[in-house]
């Protein structure tokens, strides 16, 4: 059983350096220039830009939610709702509102279901009131969070964000403040991301 687990292990190795031997800078990632500054302490930091409307994001929400099931202890992963142009604010405000109420976890598909299979208009508050409440979201509570200071804050940081690491797209993750990965497959999205986070974690232990 020891000779099998040291064999493994070595294989696992052996895999995560090809994995990471074959990512080309510029094609598979971009550097960020300079890194930024990342909120995650110890942990090594990933933040998914995305839109509620944006079908590759709808596209790459599976993968990335099985990827988030298995996520690493030492990763930190969250969701930053991308503002565009002012149509894109309803839906960030949304977000940001039920992440308040602790909901998110159970409403996140939903309303990409909404925008790319049932085709519901999310267009203004009312609207986006309406579809949640038909999902059990109380209203009042709905509204009061969605036009609080908090997540009126929560906005305001999305913006910042999306200006300082150069986020020109959606979906476009970004890695430790340092990588971004954007325009590729879903599945392709996922290897890149992961090793990236090997090479985020072979720098943080190098500087130890």
């Amino acid at each position: 059983m020891k000779l099998f687990k040291h064999l493994f292990a070595i294989l696992f190795v052996l895999f995560s350096t090809q994995a990471f031997a074959e990512l080309t800078p510029g094609k598979d990632y971009k550097l960020i220039s300079p890194a930024q500054a990342t909120s995650s302490g110890n942990k090594i930091e990933v933040l998914e830009f995305f839109f509620y409307g944006c079908g590759h994001c709808f596209h790459l929400h599976p993968e990335l939610a099985a990827w988030e099931r298995k996520i690493p202890k030492d990763v930190d992963f969250a969701h930053v709702p991308t503002i565009f142009n002012p149509n894109w604010e309803p839906m960030a405000h949304t977000y940001y509102a039920l992440e308040a109420m602790g909901k998110n976890n159970d409403l996140h598909y939903d309303l990409f279901n909404a925008w790319h299979v049932s085709k519901t208009d999310l267009s203004d508050e009312s609207k986006i009131t309406a579809f949640l409440a038909k999902l059990g979201v109380d209203s009042q509570k709905f509204g009061a969070a969605y036009n609080s200071f908090g997540v009126k804050s929560k906005i305001m940081r999305s913006k910042q964000l999306t200006q300082a690491l150069g986020i020109r797209g959606t979906p476009t993750l970004v890695i430790d403040g340092k990588y971004l990965v954007t325009g590729l497959q879903p599945a392709d999205t996922i290897r890149v991301l992961t090793a990236l986070i090997e090479k985020a974690r072979k720098e943080r232990a190098g500087k130890r």
